[in-house]
């Protein structure tokens, strides 16, 4: 039950997914603690230090059995959370008590259950990326030869189709999906490194056998179910890794604001419309308003983890040599939100591309609104192969939009350039043709076949490869 007396964190309670909260919650990170603790004991006996079997087995027995309220006891007392969780794994498995994180400095709990979860939760990310771009796929074929206007500095250009629009949309998400499988391509844990990186400790255990030590390092990260270490660290694994994430994150969110934003214009042109429930409020004063919520909330998550890099940039620049604890509390609050942030952004991302509404009358009224202006060199060019003088087109055609233009700008109406032209006998060559050329599917060049190769050649391999992961829908629940 929510504590409705203190702050509670909007990510948790309004945004974030159940999944993702739960792979940054306490129960996974000390269960991480205790399968470390683990793995390093039985590692350590394997290579011939004075561990037992039951020790091991013991300690595996209460791997979940963890007693929050002695380990909040615990740290009032040392101060310190990783050796007030030693004592409540000790408490519960007493024989392995005396061994439990032998020769491992706190960071060697912290630093890979972090790298854990932080690999964890790019596995989560990645899963909802790819369902994402599969709706934009879907959408995008759908609509590939439906004509629309294209904008350039938000005003009226060339037409394109509204599904060739839609692979912009799906190729940063691309150019996103390569960012993080290159970040989870180059993905390591700290390994077992010691108090300053030197494995000094695990040195003197093994009275000075550097390949036992070496290979502690291999079978304990082994038993993770990883193959590679940093090669060298301080206390920590290097914090550069963190921005690396983040910037990645990042990435993601500034291609789901772009498209947050691209939809509230479309919204507000009555275009294309993001889903709107069936008992859902606009606004509690404008009863006939449908605000776009769900982008606007895309947005302003975005907004919020676009941010977040810069600090992670500072944490990295400022460790002092082998490391400084200034960065603990920091990253306690910036790495998860981080997370919880992208996966509140792509729950969204796939619920509006699961509901785009598309108006295409409304569509089609604009571009019959502006198709005019557009086609008169088209016009001009058909008139010219009938004989006429190019110049003289020209110059007519001009005095006819600036008629037109009046008509829209000062007066308000509808263009009317073709009635002006149908009107006028310099044109008489192409009045019975003014409908053909007027066809915006003539205006849209290779939008239709772009889509196809784009999504042929570089959408469907990615979605093939991760056809185990499609299917998730977005929730949005308030």
């Amino acid at each position: 039950m929510i504590d409705n007396t203190i702050y509670q964190n909007p990510l948790n309670t309004r945004y974030a997914s159940r999944e993702m909260q739960e792979n940054f919650g306490d129960e996974k990170r000390f269960y991480l603690w205790r399968k470390l603790w683990i793995a390093l004991a039985e590692s350590e006996m394997e290579l011939g230090l004075p561990i037992t079997q039951a020790q091991i087995d013991e300690m595996k027995a209460h791997i979940h059995d963890i007693d929050y309220a002695r380990a909040e006891q615990y740290e009032r007392q040392f101060r310190h959370d990783v050796m007030a969780h030693v004592h409540a794994f000790g408490d519960v498995a007493p024989s392995a008590a005396p061994i439990i994180h032998l020769g491992a400095t706190s960071c060697y709990v912290d630093c890979n259950s972090e790298l854990i979860i932080m690999r964890d939760g790019l596995d989560i990310i990645l899963k909802k990326l790819v369902n994402v771009m599969d709706k934009l796929k879907k959408f995008a074929l759908q609509y590939k030869d439906l004509p629309t206007l294209g904008f350039t500095h938000l005003q009226p250009a060339q037409l394109t189709t509204v599904g060739k629009r839609a692979t912009l949309w799906l190729q940063d998400l691309m150019l996103d999906y390569e960012s993080l499988r290159n970040l989870i391509s180059h993905f390591r844990l700290r390994g077992v490194k010691g108090t300053t990186g030197t494995q000094a400790s695990f040195l003197d255990l093994f009275d000075g056998d550097a390949e036992k030590v070496k290979e502690l390092e291999k079978r304990v990260v082994a038993k993770l179910g990883y193959d590679k270490v940093y090669g060298v660290t301080g206390q920590t694994y290097p914090r550069k890794f963190d921005y690396n994430v983040l910037c990645v994150l990042s990435q993601i969110a500034q291609s789901a604001y772009k498209f947050s934003n691209d939809i509230r214009i479309l919204q507000n042109m009555k275009e294309v419309e993001e889903p709107f429930g069936k008992s859902q409020i606009g606004s509690s004063a404008m009863a006939y308003k449908r605000n776009p919520m769900r982008c606007e909330r895309m947005g302003s998550l975005a907004r919020y983890m676009i941010s977040l890099p810069m600090n992670s940039a500072v944490t990295a620049s400022t460790q002092w040599f082998e490391r400084t604890l200034d960065d603990s509390a920091n990253r306690r609050i910036v790495n998860a939100q981080a997370f919880l942030t992208v996966d509140a952004i792509l729950n969204i991302y796939m619920n509006v591309t699961d509901g785009l509404v598309v108006y295409d009358k409304v569509i089609a009224k604009h571009i019959a609104a502006e198709l005019p202006f557009m086609a008169t060199e088209n016009i001009m060019m058909e008139c010219v192969k009938a004989g006429g003088n190019r110049q003289e087109l020209h110059e007519r055609i001009r005095e006819l939009s600036m008629q037109a233009s009046a008509n829209v700008k000062a007066e308000g109406k509808e263009n009317n350039l073709i009635d002006l032209i149908r009107a006028d006998d310099a044109f008489k060559s192409v009045h019975d043709r003014l409908d053909e050329i007027l066809d915006a599917k003539k205006f849209i060049g290779r939008a239709p076949q772009q889509a196809e190769e784009f999504i042929s050649a570089e959408i469907d391999p990615i979605l093939a490869r991760h056809a185990d992961l499609l299917g998730e829908t977005g929730e949005v629940n308030v």
